[in-house]
């Protein structure tokens, strides 16, 4: 019996081994067998740890990302993307994931910037979207061109 490696749904690549235990690819004795593995499916797609991160975006994450540009921070006046505010876009096998920060800990704008976020991702990937805000802080450094704040730091 061959066995065939899993493989993202989105990008066609193959998974990582242990992507956040979605496999049923069982590695040695002590690890459950294909029905134990799907019992534990509802259990497996709660985040265990951070996603595996890739070095080269895939299509879909720049067709995610260039629909991103258009999300505005209302305060400063520039998109999410130009800000640095997308950390980390990643396709689960139920959902997109996508980890961005705010510029200011207490955001008033921060649900109106999350509905955007989320409906600019389902608009070019057709699957749920949730977005975490992360609790680090921001600064202009993490913006791709900071000379887009006017001014030198």
């Amino acid at each position: 019996m061959s066995e065939e490696t899993p493989k993202n749904p989105h990008t066609g690549e193959p998974l990582p081994e242990d992507a956040y235990g979605l496999t049923d690819t069982p590695k040695a004795s002590s690890t459950p067998g294909a029905a134990e593995v799907s019992a534990m499916a509802p259990e497996a797609q709660k985040q265990v740890g951070p996603p595996q991160m890739s070095s080269t975006p895939t299509q879909q994450e720049l067709a995610v990302r260039s629909a991103l540009e258009t999300v505005m921070d209302p305060e400063i006046g520039l998109s999410v993307v130009d800000l640095g505010l997308i950390r980390e876009v990643h396709f689960l096998e139920a959902k997109t994931l996508v980890r961005m920060m705010l510029t200011t800990p207490f955001c008033p704008y921060a649900p109106q910037m999350m509905a955007d976020v989320q409906q600019a991702v389902t608009s070019v990937v057709p699957q749920t979207c949730e977005v975490e805000i992360l609790a680090d802080p921001w600064n202009p450094d993490m913006m791709p061109d900071p000379s887009l704040l006017g001014f030198s730091y």
